[in-house]
């Protein structure tokens, strides 16, 4: 389970998560960064994945299939935006 009030440190965006999608690999930043938080945009690089969840903001993205610990990922400036 994860927290669903992200917030990233690095673009000060708070992060989106789309269940059941991942992302293609041809994301890349300039496509984040132009189409956030443009859902109707941002589906134009959305894979349907059932059990799998899409994460992103203005400058970083994720696609998670099985359990992961994205504390362990250095890059990654997201942190809990507070309940």
């Amino acid at each position: 389970r994860t927290c669903d009030q992200l917030r990233c440190t690095a673009c000060d965006f708070r992060v989106s998560l789309f269940n059941d999608y991942v992302w293609d690999q041809s994301c890349d930043y300039l496509f984040f960064r132009n189409n956030m938080p443009d859902l109707s945009k941002l589906r134009a690089k959305m894979i349907k994945k059932k059990g799998a969840r899409a994460y992103a903001c203005q400058c970083s993205w994720r696609s998670i299939d099985e359990l992961t610990d994205l504390q362990t990922e250095q890059q990654l400036r997201w942190v809990c935006g507070k309940h």
